[in-house]
């Protein structure tokens, strides 16, 4: 099969890159697949910037087999560069440019540019298209990024941190245009420290720690969060008590929690005994673990692991 019609995009096999006698990868496999916003997700130190870099063709592996768009970036660098797109967290453009001439300058650079005007349209940055870089706000600067990581038509993008130190809604702002990367066929490698930002853009994401893969899924049910525990909470008046045989946890303040085993049926038992009782639940809700819920866990899990083989 050509490689251009291979359905994985980036394919990592055995991934080992030390410092020293520091490992920074120990062993990564990882396939990342056509089409698809992929969030890598881990602690600072984890590995991610090294794994990232060698992708990208900017550092060299010690062992293991890389393929990115089906090309080895450790022998055929200036194939891959042509064909990828990099939004770093922050750029240099000149600012005393405006917007399309910014555009224009970077598609100079490819053998394949897509049009300004396309790109322009692309990142919604059309009414600003004669504004100067300086004049730009912090969303319309992140677009601006976005829009010279596409000058050349790539069919692969690396978005590293993309909306860093936003408010809210220039953060928001950023978020649609890279969801409508997906509409072009674009592939979209995104690092980020954000879970809501993870569990809104990616199609899958990965949890790199301590230099391995540790989990690896859509955001729904990474490491079997769609099949944890959700939890009921409520308060009641003082001196109230739900009756068993209820997972009951007391909480400061008159709060109880539930571990619901079936959150249907416990929830028609307790508030068919608040009816009865003549007993107000107030704050009622139904939780299940979020996506940082199960990051903390598995990272921390990592930690103690390896605070355990210091230790020995």
């Amino acid at each position: 099969m050509d490689a251009r019609e291979s359905p994985v995009a980036i394919s990592v096999r055995g991934l080992t890159k030390s410092y020293a006698h520091n490992a920074a990868l120990r062993g990564v496999n990882l396939e990342i697949r056509r089409g698809e916003i992929f969030a890598l997700l881990g602690p600072n130190g984890a590995g991610k910037t090294t794994f990232v870099e060698i992708l990208e063709g900017f550092r060299r592996r010690d062992g293991g087999e890389v393929l990115v768009l089906g090309i080895d970036p450790d022998h055929q660098p200036m194939s891959l560069k042509t064909r990828v797109g990099i939004v770093l967290q922050s750029s240099g453009v000149d600012r005393y440019l405006n917007v399309a001439e910014t555009i224009a300058m970077y598609s100079s650079y490819y053998p394949h540019p897509r049009a300004v005007d396309e790109i322009l349209r692309l990142v919604g940055l059309e009414a600003k298209r004669d504004e100067r870089v300086l004049r730009l706000s912090g969303g319309q600067q992140r677009r601006l990024d976005v829009a010279i990581a596409l000058a050349g038509n790539p069919d692969l993008l690396f978005l590293d941190e993309p909306t860093t130190g936003f408010d809210p809604s220039a953060r928001r702002e950023v978020w649609e245009v890279i969801k409508n990367l997906r509409t072009l066929g674009k592939t979209v490698v995104l690092t980020t420290h954000f879970m809501d930002e993870a569990q809104y853009l990616a199609d899958r994401l990965a949890v790199i720690a301590n230099g391995q893969i540790v989990a690896e899924g859509n955001p729904e049910t990474l490491a079997g969060r769609d099949r944890m525990l959700a939890t009921v909470h409520f308060s009641l008046p003082p001196g109230v008590v739900p009756p068993a045989p209820f997972d009951l946890h007391a909480k400061a303040n008159n709060v109880f929690e539930i571990r619901a085993q079936n959150v249907t049926q416990d929830l028609f038992d307790l508030t068919s005994w608040a009816l009865g009782a003549g007993v107000s639940l107030e704050d009622l809700r139904v939780e299940r673990p979020t996506l940082e819920d199960v990051y903390l866990e598995l990272t921390a899990e990592v930690a103690e692991s390896r605070s355990g083989e210091a230790a020995l």
